[in-house]
């Protein structure tokens, strides 16, 4: 395996002699005079271990430290010094540095330490990339559950456009897996070495989210006691994922078009860009197209992001894959929960096809997974569902019970679950402790 080593150094002979030191070990060395000519070395290549100097024209060494384990975590840093000790060599090595050498130290001290720092780095990049393959695997468009024509249509579409880097807009309504989506166009493309960072635009005030998705510098208001690197600098090379792109405000819009459109940001309380080389997917549930004819969104952002949309079908619409959404998340459940395979009823995988599905994916998994909790025999009963799947039609008749003996059977089936704890038993009920033991005495349990 190539391995490669990069000298940052302002010094001409100082990184001639190190070149040739360490291709007599058979490494390959790249070379930079400057930190911003480093930096850029290193997102073009895939270095294993840097030698940089602490003094250069246009950086200094240990503030370089965590701008490389931005760019590539896995790589090793040592620090060239021309005395003997770093007098801040603390901080170099909490910023992630491994370690420092002294200019003109004998190949005895020099090629050891590079070596060692070389091993390390081989070990990280191996487990990076067999998290890369594994997650690769996991997020493959072949793991998405779905047989019927809108969703093998929305997967076709997805597989298509994976290779490119054109920005994509999901849609569809809220549930229907479009961050599953997301995510297996990202370890589809040419970008699935590098990361995928996902961010909830509705889930932060304007402020919050601006210093998330593009960070800040220390100082730039109040709380902010460090710099911080933003998602979009964390997902560089990679894929962001912004989910409810429809609420974001109209200002930070401006700044996300600007990304869309340059490739550069502006940090909170920084004075120049920052570039980026970031493909976009973003997902909504709302329709931007509306909400820019009534000034809630920017027509223009709303063009640059509709380049390639790909529309999600509800639940409803996919009448079909139910149950095999369903076999899907028992199977994954038992095996979380080390529970023994389960089946279904057909009175219970009836009551799934018959339910309207409000919420879709994440419904079906969030009463499948309280099913599996419920669970007695070998398979899934009807009783294991929330009460309004408990009717089962019956030719154009509904089989009713009362409510109170729904209820009682309920509790009863709860609390044999959770061998009587009533504190547990009143959680999974989502009602009061003290509702409970009404409940309790009221039934005679």
């Amino acid at each position: 395996m190539k391995v490669n080593i990069l000298i940052i150094d302002d010094e001409n002979d100082i990184r001639s002699l190190l070149s040739r030191i360490i291709r007599l070990e058979g490494y390959e060395v790249f070379q930079a005079e400057t930190g911003a000519k480093g930096l850029k070395v290193l997102q073009q290549e895939k270095i294993h271990a840097i030698i940089c100097d602490v003094k250069l024209p246009d950086a200094n060494g240990v503030e370089m430290v965590p701008k490389i384990k931005a760019i590539s975590p896995q790589s090793e840093v040592i620090l060239l010094t021309a005395f003997g000790a770093i007098p801040d060599s603390v901080t170099a090595i909490k910023a992630g540095a491994f370690d420092y050498i002294t200019k003109g130290d004998d190949n005895n001290k020099i090629i050891p330490l590079v070596s060692r720092a070389v091993a390390k780095a081989l070990g990280q990049f191996e487990q990076k990339e067999a998290t890369a393959s594994a997650n690769d695997q996991r997020h493959s468009f072949s793991k998405i559950v779905g047989q019927s024509k809108p969703m093998q249509h929305a997967i076709e579409m997805a597989k298509k456009v994976a290779t490119t880097s054109t920005t994509v807009l999901l849609t569809g309504e809220t549930g229907t897996g479009k961050e599953v989506f997301a995510q297996a166009i990202h370890s589809a493309s040419g970008r699935s070495a590098k990361p995928f960072v996902a961010i909830n635009c509705s889930a932060l005030g304007k402020e919050l989210l601006e210093s998330e998705m593009f960070g800040h510098k220390a100082g730039s208001f109040t709380g902010a006691v460090k710099d911080k690197i933003g998602l979009f600098e964390e997902a560089n090379g990679g894929t962001i994922f912004l989910d409810e792109i429809g609420e974001m405000d109209l200002v930070l819009q401006a700044k996300l078009l600007r990304v869309l459109e340059t490739g550069t940001f502006m940090k909170v309380g920084e004075t120049k860009e920052t570039r980026v080389d970031v493909r976009i997917v973003a997902a909504t549930n709302r329709d931007l197209q509306t909400e820019s004819d009534r000034g809630n969104f920017r027509l223009d952002l709303f063009y640059r992001l509709s380049v390639f949309n790909i529309r999600l079908p509800s639940l409803q619409e996919r009448p079909g894959d139910i149950s095999l959404l369903a076999g899907h998340f028992i199977k994954m459940l038992c095996a979380k929960m080390n529970h023994s395979p389960l089946g279904m009823e057909a009175a219970f995988a009836k009551a799934l096809n018959n339910h309207p599905w409000k919420g879709n994916i994440r419904e079906l998994k969030n009463v499948i997974e309280r099913a599996v909790i419920l669970a007695n025999g070998p398979d899934l009963t009807l009783d294991c569902l929330p009460y309004d799947f408990q009717y089962t039609e019956s030719g154009n008749q509904l089989d009713l019970m009362k409510l109170a003996e729904i209820e009682k059977m309920h509790i009863r089936k709860v609390l044999a679950h959770t061998k009587g704890n009533k504190t547990k038993t009143a959680e999974l009920l989502g009602i009061g402790l003290a509702t409970l033991y009404r409940k309790i005495e009221e039934y005679g349990l």
